[in-house]
This record gives C-alpha cells, structure tokens and sequence, in this order.
C-alpha cells in the first residue's frame, strides 16, 4: 500500500512541477538528487562539475516537465535528460580546450583522417560532435567517456556496468556509426 501512496504521491507532484509549484519542484529535486548525481559521476570524476551537471539537468527536467507524458518511467525520462546534459558538459569543456592537436587526435580516435585523404572532404571537430549527438545512448557514453573523460575500457566497463568487451565492441560500433553519419552512409550495411 505504501507503494502505492509513494505513486500516487509522485504522479501529485510532477502535476505541482507542471504547475509550478516550488514545493513539488523541491520535492522532486530532493527525492532524485542523489540518484541523479550517480548518474552524472558516470561522466565526470570532478564532483563541483558532477553537480553543475545534475543542476543544470533538474532546470531542464522543471522546464521541460511538460513534455513527461506519463507513458514511462518518470525517472527514466529524468535519466535521459540528465545523460544528455552530461554529455553536453563533457562537449562544451571538450571544445573550449580544443586546438590543433586536440582535431589531429580526435579524427585519429573516429577513423576519418583516411577517408579525409581520400575523398578530398575535411571534416570540422563541431561536425564530429554533431554526428556523435546522433548516436545511440550506450553508443555515445561509451565514446564519450574514452575520448573526452580519457577512461580506459576497464574503467568504462566498471562505471557503466557492462563488460570490458561489450565497452570495446560498442567503441568500435560509435566510431563506425560517427563515420558514417559524416560520409553520408545514413544505409546501415549489413554483411551476407
């Protein structure tokens, strides 16, 4: 029964957040806080940006409340907003710091540099990022976090709970994917 009271109380204050409640907004923020947080140290190892990240993240879930439809799980919506504003941390440091060397070694680290040689097309870091934006979740944390964060695939697996191979395997994927949003390959191909 308690179970229920707790749903019910919940479904109460995501209508106050919709409203603008403060208190239900309060509410939300103090029941998810810490979850929230678990999730955002995923990317960062720096606590003071883990924190910018999860309060950046809860704005975006109160001004976006609107669009929680209720279809799924409230906390998994929260999950997918606050991975995404990680990931948009990670980028904005990530770009502010990048210079020459900073491109040379993230084409190397996608695989374009190649296909740049041989197709005449170069391509800009923001275009990198913009492909990787494209990719799916499990794709884009792994990448994100062993290019940007510099985590080995042993530390990815740990973090994400997944196995070292399975961090591998979707680093691999990403960096195909990346490659070929950037050349226009939009057609997966698949082997016979």
């Amino acid at each position: 029964m308690a179970e229920a009271m707790s749903e019910n109380e919940l479904r109460q204050h995501i209508e106050g957040c919709k409203n603008g409640n403060r208190l239900s907004q309060q509410w939300v923020f103090d029941r998810y806080y810490r979850l929230m947080f678990g999730v955002c140290l995923r990317y960062s190892k720096d606590t003071d940006r883990v924190q910018d990240m999860v309060q950046e993240g809860f704005l975006k879930v109160f001004t976006n409340i609107e669009g929680y439809t209720s279809k799924g799980s409230f906390e998994g919506w929260m999950r997918r907003i606050m991975v995404n504003t990680a990931i948009d941390a990670i980028r904005k440091v990530k770009a502010d710091r990048m210079d020459a060397t900073d491109d040379e070694h993230l084409e190397v680290l996608v695989g374009v540099q190649e296909e740049e040689e041989e197709t005449g097309r170069e391509f800009t870091v923001q275009e990198i990022l913009d492909a990787m934006e494209q990719l799916s979740p499990s794709y884009r944390a792994v990448f994100n976090l062993y290019v940007f964060d510099n985590y080995s695939h042993q530390e990815i697996a740990e973090q994400l709970g997944i196995s070292v191979g399975a961090s591998k395997s979707n680093f691999a994927k990403a960096k195909r994917n990346v490659k070929r949003i950037l050349f226009g390959e939009n057609e997966l191909k698949f082997a016979k």
